[in-house]
């Protein structure tokens, strides 16, 4: 089915609005990130878990209520078993983990302090070491693939639209203060291959039109053909996608609501890059030094 029938947008002239666009969204990010930083979790930046034992039955969103009323909401619960429940929560003090289970009994009844951890700061540092590393890795990967598959410029202009995404979704994190955790982490890898693919079809068009290119065409017509042909497919993928992911930051409760709010920044990042960005930043290379006569 397509929701676009025949479009004729001219997404290569306007390009330097859309340029505007993404520096206004990225300046704003880069200020929130610089004046608020992100808002790391326990896995980052270290804290405490803490099992707990009921005499009964208890639910994950009941746990959560509870917390709130010490400043824990933000906390990870997750069910161990029916009667038993990991938190994860900012570094507790005895002091502070005793008040935790007085609140837990007074609310539930009996219950037992089975495990204490505290995750050190320096686990946090090498999880961040690594998160770096891990987006380093496949930007470089996916360069090689683009390239090898493409050719270079094209390569180079997607890794700076993938770059665009990544800060575009780490300046809403930071702006919005949601909780940049492992799984968030997960969100934004995600998030890249999303994105690379939305732009490799646009690509594949760009190279199988070049082959049957129009009398008198310029490559920025040709490209902004591509785009249009592509558009109805971009759309309704992404609408597809976007409708679960809704789904999860709605109804999925707190503990998916980090996750699938990057996630859906992300989406929509990664589909404007891959109209806007990508194709116009080739066109902007081959116009100054052209490769097609």
């Amino acid at each position: 089915m397509e929701l676009i029938k025949n479009p004729n947008l001219n997404f290569v002239g306007n390009r330097r609005l859309a340029y505007t666009i993404s520096i206004i969204i990225i300046a704003v990010g880069l200020i929130s990130l610089l004046v608020q930083g992100l808002n790391y979790g326990v896995d980052f930046v270290g804290g405490t878990l803490l099992q707990f034992r009921f005499n009964r039955e208890v639910e994950v969103e009941e746990v959560r209520e509870a917390l709130e009323g010490l400043n824990l909401a933000k906390s990870t619960v997750q069910r161990f078993s029916p009667q038993e429940v990991i938190i994860r929560s900012p570094k507790l003090s005895s002091e502070e983990q005793d008040e935790v289970e007085k609140i837990l009994g007074e609310i539930f009844g009996e219950v037992e302090l089975v495990r204490v951890e505290d995750v050190g700061p320096a686990v946090g540092a090498d999880l961040r070491r690594m998160a770096v590393t891990a987006v380093l890795v496949a930007l470089l990967g996916i360069l090689v693939y683009v390239s090898i598959r493409f050719e270079f410029r094209p390569g180079v202009t997607s890794i700076v639209a993938l770059a665009h995404d990544a800060l575009v979704v780490l300046g809403m994190l930071s702006l919005f203060q949601r909780e940049f955790s492992a799984p968030v982490l997960a969100a934004i890898l995600t998030i890249l291959g999303y994105s690379i693919n939305d732009s490799i079809v646009v690509m594949d068009r760009v190279r199988e039109n070049l082959a049957l290119r129009k009398k008198g065409e310029t490559f920025g017509e040709l490209v902004n053909r591509s785009i249009n042909e592509t558009l109805s497919r971009t759309v309704n993928t992404v609408l597809t996608t976007i409708l679960p992911v809704l789904a999860l930051l709605i109804l999925g409760g707190e503990m998916l609501r980090d996750f699938s709010f990057t996630l859906l920044i992300g989406l929509i990042a990664g589909t404007y890059s891959s109209i806007f960005i990508v194709s116009s930043l080739w066109v902007e290379w081959e116009e100054r030094k052209p490769l097609r006569r």
